[in-house]
């Protein structure tokens, strides 16, 4: 495998559960009866990696006692969350989209390097002017994309049957992501030299594998 191919051996397990998780998440969406497993696959994930960072934690007794405390919470309100459980889909998404959106926002701010040119750099730094301030942009427009995906989920829930907002969220954000990626790229070809062509994708794809060459390094 190529250090810019698509790392199926470290990620390919990951996609097919992302997928199966919104196939079942919009069943539950669209079938009054699969409440109970709305509820549970609406907390997992959360509680998850609730639990996950209780076990990292620093004050690790404490953090899993909270935890406790959370997970007897669950069980005593679990009629309430069976009957609201795609609200709290829609928490998560929002959420979800939320921080992204704030991730590449922050990153604009004075003192801070913008994440579309910290990963360009990766690939081809030290940057030039013209490419540091086209993926100065990049990063606005991916902040901005985020906002709206978030947005409109938010908009689809509460103007909107649940089936519309479901299949919004599970069936055409992915696809938007990839147009936004396209639409990067047709841009980036107009505007930028052929040594600077490399993508976001490539660069997040560099960024992952030094990370995981970082912590390998670590242990």
């Amino acid at each position: 495998m190529t250090r810019r191919g698509w790392p199926t051996q470290r990620y390919g397990w990951t996609v097919a559960l992302v997928v199966c998780y919104a196939l079942v998440a919009n069943y539950t969406n669209v079938n009054p009866s699969a409440r109970p497993l709305g509820a549970l696959l609406a907390i997992a994930p959360p509680f998850a990696l609730g639990i996950g960072l209780a076990w990292r934690s620093a004050y690790r007794l404490v953090a899993i006692a909270i935890a406790a405390l959370v997970a007897a919470l669950i069980f005593s309100y679990w009629q309430i969350l069976e009957r609201n459980f795609s609200l709290l889909y829609l928490l998560e998404d929002v959420g979800f989209y939320g921080v992204l959106s704030l991730t590449f926002a922050r990153s604009l701010l004075r003192g801070h390097v913008p994440l579309c040119t910290y990963w360009a750099d990766l690939v081809h730094g030290p940057l030039p002017a013209l490419v540091a301030r086209y993926t100065r942009k990049t990063t606005a427009a991916w902040a901005l994309f985020f906002a709206l995906v978030g947005a409109a989920s938010l908009a689809l829930y509460v103007y909107s049957p649940l089936r519309v907002w479901s299949a919004f969220s599970y069936f055409a954000t992915f696809p938007l992501v990839v147009l936004m990626f396209v639409g990067e790229y047709v841009v980036r070809r107009r505007v930028l030299p052929p040594l600077h062509r490399s993508g976001l994708w490539d660069s997040v794809l560099v960024y992952l594998d030094s990370s995981r060459r970082t912590r390998v390094a670590d242990q």
